[in-house]
Formats: C-alpha cells, structure tokens, sequence
C-alpha cells in the first residue's frame, strides 16, 4: 500500500463513517474496512475501477467530483476522504468545501509539484518532470492544477480550514529533511482538515 494511505488509517477512529472521493481500485476503503470496521463509500469515475471496486464487495456511485456532492446531507459522514485526486479537478477548492459540507472532518493527499526533484528536473532539462511519483508527460497527465504545500496551506487558510494535522512523506524512508523543508524536500503531502 502506498506510505499517503498507510499513514491515513491513523486518523481514522474506529467504526466511523467514511466516504472515499476518488477511490480508485478501492484499496483503502477496503483496508479500512477490514481494519477499521468503517462503514464506507466510495465515489468514482472510472468504470473499470468501480469493477474492481464491486468484486471486493464495496459499495461505490459512478460521480463526478466536479460536478459537486449535493447528493450528500451536511454532516453525513465523520470522514471524507480524497488522495492523490486533488490536482486532478477542475475546481479543487469547490471539491475541497463540499468535503467538508458532507463531513465533520476530511483528509486531502496530493503530490507536491514544489519538491526538489521535481525543480531540478525542470531547471537542467527545460521540460516538465516525469517520475515514478508523476509518470505522465505534460499533454496526457490528468494533473491540471499543480500546487505546493504553501500553496495549499495558503487556499485553507483564505477558506477558513483549520488544519488539525498534516504530515509530509516520501516513498524512500530515511529522508529527514522532509520534516525540515517540507516544501521542498517532501514529496506527498497529508492535511487533516476541519471547518
């Protein structure tokens, strides 16, 4: 399981409800199921991962996040849940409100487009950087909105979200100055957010 979603399940309380916006394969929601006893929901806009989804026996909607969660009641779930999707939307901050209409708390994973790799990759070679972390190239990334960790902390900031916790991490362990110079040496970004 990727470190973002291995570390997730640490600000998860037990038995409570969870909706996984983007929930891909449904790799988390169905850990945190399994070790959490959650009772959880995933939103998804590939038919190919709601498959697989509906053969791990997960309940999951076909929905654009774009396009709002106002199929949702205020407050309908403890957790809301959004990684690695963030920079994907077309309006993020409209996504990131709605997270936490439907949910007393939410927590955001995203890359983080300010870390060294990524600069030094753009600065010696001129083009834009493509890594195990961003495997795409500039015209098929479904990447449109690339942000830093200030970057983020400054939109939660003009929204009034409080940031209960947030953790930086890197695929490689053993890299201290994440903590130090976390937007420029961490690579994923773990905001714990609330209203």
């Amino acid at each position: 399981m990727r470190i973002d979603l291995n570390e997730i399940q640490h600000w998860i309380q037990q038995g409570s409800r969870i909706l996984d916006l983007g929930c891909g394969d449904g790799t988390l929601l169905k850990f945190l199921i399994d070790t959490k006893q959650v009772q959880g929901y995933g939103l998804e806009i590939d038919p190919a991962q709601i498959n697989i989804c509906i053969d791990k026996g997960l309940n999951v909607i076909e929905q654009n996040l774009d396009r709002g969660l106002g199929n949702f009641a205020d407050k309908s779930f403890d957790t809301v849940l959004m990684t690695q999707a963030l920079q994907t939307l077309h309006f993020p901050h409209l996504v990131l409100d709605e997270m936490l209409r439907v949910g007393k708390e939410c927590i955001v994973t995203f890359p983080n487009f300010g870390h060294w790799k990524a600069r030094f990759y753009l600065a010696t070679r001129g083009r834009m950087p493509v890594s195990d972390l961003l495997p795409y190239e500039w015209y098929n990334t479904p990447n449109i909105h690339f942000c830093t960790f200030k970057d983020f902390e400054v939109l939660c900031r003009e929204r009034n979200i409080k940031v209960i916790h947030r953790q930086v991490v890197n695929e490689q362990s053993g890299q201290t100055l994440k903590d130090f110079m976390p937007n420029l040496f961490g690579e994923t970004a773990i905001y714990h957010l609330r209203k």
